[in-house]
């Protein structure tokens, strides 16, 4: 392979690697919460679909009321979600059907089709905390139903879930900033740039995979109340819990940006071992024009010796 060839291939591994975690950064700091509602209002008119941040997960709440309803039967769930679009969060102003986390924030849907809703404050470094966004939701009376209802899970043990996300969170960061440096440095034509680039991309592949894994193990141990069910005494019957959770866009994105930073290491390193041995091989020329030409009975020496 080429050592043109080995840079042109390395820069577009970088480059769509850094392409694809900015648009999990900046996609998940983009939309406001005014934002969003606006654009969920003009999706009803226009029928388009409403875009909050790049999701890392997604969770179900749609289906929890009826589970409720059985465990407190015979009296009737009112008032547990809110069809008010622009309720705020965190208020007790009701459950919404579907809630979407990002690394930035999170975003809360009262419809199915997810376009009327409204979005948490950015802040950099969120935690994902997904049991008390829900019941910080809910009326108070449902909130403490939900702590006698639920037994203790990761889905709702927020300070384990929060601690491990926000970590994850910096590794994604610092990922992002080694990949934009490997493409920005392997861009001059320099044997020590090229070496630079490398460990750049070494770097950020490894802060990459320990940030997509970490994010991975939180989703898959909060999946846990997917399959959960509960025991309702009165009925002498399991009944499935109603919130359901599942990897977003956003984890995707960053574990195809991890194996694109990670396959661009090898032609850097091809490169660099390239251009070590060029030197070498352009003395050796050099010394054969300084000696001459071999003479005939210069060449019939040295075959009999």
């Amino acid at each position: 392979m080429r050592g043109e060839v080995c840079v042109g291939f390395a820069s577009v591994l970088s480059f769509a690697s850094m392409v694809m975690l900015i648009f999990v950064h900046v996609r998940g700091f983009s939309k406001s919460a005014e934002r969003v509602l606006r654009d969920s209002l003009e999706a009803d008119r226009t029928d388009k679909h409403v875009y909050g941040p790049a999701k890392a997960l997604y969770v179900n709440a749609s289906g929890y009321g009826d589970s409720l309803a059985v465990f407190i039967r015979p009296d009737n769930v009112t008032g547990l979600y809110t069809l008010n679009a622009s309720a705020p969060l965190q208020e007790r102003a009701g459950l919404r059907q579907h809630y979407e986390f990002g690394l930035y924030s999170y975003c809360a849907f009262v419809d199915v089709g997810e376009r009327a809703g409204i979005c948490s404050n950015k802040t950099i470094g969120t935690q994902f905390r997904p049991y008390d966004a829900l019941t910080g939701d809910m009326a108070l009376n449902y909130s403490i139903l939900t702590n006698n209802f639920l037994p203790a899970l990761t889905f709702s043990d927020g300070k384990y879930t929060g601690s491990l996300t926000k970590a994850a969170y910096w590794m994604l960061l610092l990922g992002t900033v080694c990949a934009a440096l490997a493409l920005l440095t392997g861009i001059a034509k320099n044997n020590l740039t090229f070496f630079v680039s490398a460990i750049f991309s070494i770097v950020g592949s490894i802060l990459l995979l320990i940030g997509a894994s970490i994010w991975t193990i939180v989703i898959n141990k909060s999946a846990s109340i997917n399959d959960l069910l509960i025991f309702i005494r009165q009925t002498g019957t399991q009944s499935p819990v109603g919130i359901s959770v599942s990897m977003g866009t956003a984890m995707y994105l960053t574990w195809a940006a991890f194996a694109c930073l990670f396959a661009s290491v090898f032609p850097y390193l091809i490169r660099v071992v390239k251009t070590q041995k060029l030197p070498s091989q352009e003395q050796d020329h050099n010394q054969r024009k300084r000696d001459g030409p071999i003479l005939p009975t210069q060449s019939l020496l040295l075959r009999s010796i």
